[in-house]
């Protein structure tokens, strides 16, 4: 069972096998079948390296914030929180896996919505939410493999379709969708651009710099040096007693704050050249799979698929999340109760997704407003998502991104309202309006 977790878990592994069928699928050649495999999951594998070189740079502003403005509270993680899961629903989240791709491609196959989630990490991550929300809820074993897995298919293809006419407007085509789970925070930043109605001139991609400062319109340059006086400025309010005793391993504070953030810029950086390397191969490869075996599919990838579009609207959309999550903190704080603490891991991701996509539909201002939105929708939402999910949410952290808060409280709900049976009755519902096809009405032409 180990085995099948880590393997559909791995996106480097579980798409190059997507592309490997697909390229079968055309009937390519040995030596460019070889080739398109291999890329992609090279690819792959070097946009985790970036991610995960931001991650380890980020954990530590993490602490020098808490410890700078003497805070404390939950930090929503999911790596956390699913660790916490696997060790007593390890098989049951396993199976609900395999069975939800296969109900997701299913779905794919004999419905309107042409969407195969390749984000295997994301996958397994609300496969664990859904088995204790099942348990939790009273199912017996086979009846909490089924449900979960019927309820992780359907979001596995709802979540890219309501998110598909942002990727259109932000890609110009249809060719693939974003396969991760916080598309209600990207959602609601695209919605919250269009409030702007900015030109494209308003991008944050056309930023004004004055002569002197061209040099800004290089992102990773910008990035390094918006980063570097962050890190500083953390750094000098929480003091270097704590972060060479606690953090840097007695390396000099302000030496290892300026690493850090230089090793954000790196990863940002890194992401971005795998992101091109996985999008040049990845999408005509996907054209055997969508022939032969899903008309239309539209692969749904992982989120730094977007970064790409537009990178200065990347580090806006994480800051003015980050922001969002301070202002709900102390919103939370002032009104008691739980408070969530503004994770900087989920809130660079999704803020930065967040601000790609308002910048798309409002440009700057709505970059800034979108991902702002962004961050204090991640915020509350795990706040009305830790009483669903039993024993667990009471743990010192919960699940982060704004598709986990969505599912979890809608299924929690409907368990706490009459239990397994809501909760049959709802999925039910929902894949038959799913299976009814779709027209689109003919418009009457005036005369």
């Amino acid at each position: 069972m180990k085995v099948l977790i880590d393997i559909l878990s791995e996106p480097a592994i579980l798409v190059a096998l997507i592309a490997l069928i697909g390229l079968i699928a055309q009937r390519k050649n040995m030596p460019d079948t070889i080739k398109g495999t291999t890329k992609t999951f090279v690819g792959f594998l070097v946009i985790s390296a970036g991610a995960g070189i931001l991650e380890t740079s980020l954990v530590p502003f993490g602490a020098m914030f808490e410890e700078a403005f003497n805070v404390s509270g939950v930090v929503p993680n999911n790596e956390a929180i699913v660790a916490l899961a696997l060790s007593e629903f390890g098989r049951n989240t396993a199976l609900i896996m395999f069975f939800g791709m296969v109900v997701n491609i299913l779905i794919a196959r004999f419905t309107r919505f042409k969407y195969i989630f390749l984000t295997g990490h994301h996958t397994l991550y609300l496969a664990a939410m859904l088995a204790v929300i099942m348990a939790v809820a009273g199912f017996d074993t086979v009846g909490l493999i089924a449900a979960g897995s019927v309820a992780l298919g359907i979001v596995m293809t709802l979540s890219p379709a309501i998110l598909q006419p942002f990727m259109r407007q932000l890609t110009g085509n249809d060719n693939v969708a974003l396969g991760h789970f916080s598309a209600v925070g990207y959602a609601a930043s695209g919605l919250v651009g269009k409030l702007f109605k900015d030109s494209k001139e308003n991008s944050t991609e056309n930023i004004n710099f004055p002569k002197g400062l061209g040099f800004l319109r290089d992102s990773t340059v910008s990035i390094a040096l918006t980063m570097i006086l962050m890190y500083l400025i953390v750094a000098l309010f929480a003091g270097p007693s704590f972060i060479e005793s606690e953090l840097s391993g007695g390396t000099n504070f302000l030496v290892f704050s300026l690493i850090q953030a230089g090793s954000f810029a790196a990863g940002v950086f890194i992401i971005l050249s795998g992101v091109r390397l996985v999008l040049a191969e990845i999408v005509p490869a996907f054209k055997g799979i969508s022939t032969k075996l899903v008309p239309n599919a539209k692969p749904a990838l992982d989120v730094p698929i977007v970064f790409t579009y537009a990178p200065n609207a990347v580090l806006i959309g994480f800051f003015a999340s980050f922001v969002g999550g301070i202002f709900s903190m102390f919103i939370m704080i002032f009104t008691g109760g739980i408070i969530i603490l503004p994770g900087v891991v989920p809130h660079f991701f999704t803020g930065a997704a967040a601000g790609v996509f308002g910048n798309a539909t409002g440009g700057f201002r709505g970059a800034i407003t979108g991902a702002f939105v962004n961050g204090i929708i991640i915020s509350f939402l795990p706040v009305f998502l830790m009483p669903v999910l039993g024993d667990l949410g009471f743990a010192n952290t919960t699940f982060s991104d704004a598709d986990f808060g969505v599912t979890g409280i809608f299924f929690g709900s409907l368990a706490n309202y009459a239990g397994p049976i809501a909760i049959t009755v709802s999925l039910i519902v929902i894949i038959v309006l799913m299976a009814i096809p779709f027209k689109k009405k003919k418009q009457n032409k005036i005369t």
